[in-house]
């Protein structure tokens, strides 16, 4: 019934996959294998920016991965929401370990501008890290999202921003909201986010989480155990790979 749905839906209201344009699927198999074929990888920037936990990605953001997240994130393909969520919990997973073996996990999502999600209808990262959750619950794992960051001023775009600039962009830009700490203290953080480039967004959330949680009188440092992404620059591939 299922796949007869699909089909009649196909012919009623036309997709392609998103990666390759495939008529009348929104994921092919291939493309589906580029996003989550491989294991998950830990990935590293270069230059490494202060404070960055260890980060893990589950593919390098080129070709048919590329074009799924910004069909997801800029055309609002919500369906694909499922397959990033499932690479994001792979990422998760690689960067943990067996999800929930020591406390809940808190996957904590790098926040999008306002104007941003407004414009997009919808928070692209939140959603799939709602999936993630999802697909790590249905492996036994016992997981929260907490969508507790928030932008405290105004960025300027950080795309054709080399990685000094992208750093000053952001810097101090992030916040947790008033009265989530305690939330924080209460598992192991992992900020969540779709793309990893130079790797200054991800250090910039977790000083946030960082000196939240000291200054709500956690210990400071304890907070943020891991990140994870879906997709990181090739570049960030191949470092870690030497």
């Amino acid at each position: 019934m299922r796949d007869w749905w699909r089909e009649f839906s196909g012919l009623v209201l036309p997709v392609a996959c998103a990666g390759c344009g495939r008529p009348r699927t929104e994921l092919c198999p291939a493309c589906g294998a580029a996003l989550n074929g491989a294991p998950a990888r830990s990935v590293l920037p270069s230059p490494r920016p202060a404070g960055l936990p260890a980060v893990h990605a589950a593919a390098p953001y080129a070709n048919a991965v590329r074009a799924v997240l910004l069909a997801h994130k800029e055309r609002g393909a919500l369906g694909l929401a499922g397959p990033l969520g499932r690479a994001l919990a792979a990422s998760v997973r690689a960067g943990t370990g067996q999800a929930g073996a020591v406390g809940p996990l808190l996957l904590v999502p790098v926040p999008s501008a306002r104007s941003a999600t407004a414009a997009r209808g919808h928070d692209p990262v939140l959603r799939i890290a709602r999936a993630a959750a999802d697909e790590l619950r249905r492996t036994g794992g016992r997981v929260r999202v907490l969508p507790v960051l928030r932008q405290l001023r105004a960025v300027a775009d950080q795309s054709g921003l080399r990685a000094h600039r992208r750093r000053a962009n952001l810097a101090g830009a992030l916040g947790v909201a008033a009265g989530s700490v305690r939330l924080l203290d209460h598992g192991r953080v992992v900020l969540v986010d779709d793309l990893l480039t130079t790797g200054s967004t991800l250090a910039e959330a977790a000083r946030a989480v960082t000196e939240a949680l000291g200054s709500g009188g956690g210990p400071s440092g304890r907070a943020v155990c891991a990140a994870a992404v879906v997709a990181a620059s090739p570049s960030a591939f191949e470092i870690n790979r030497n």
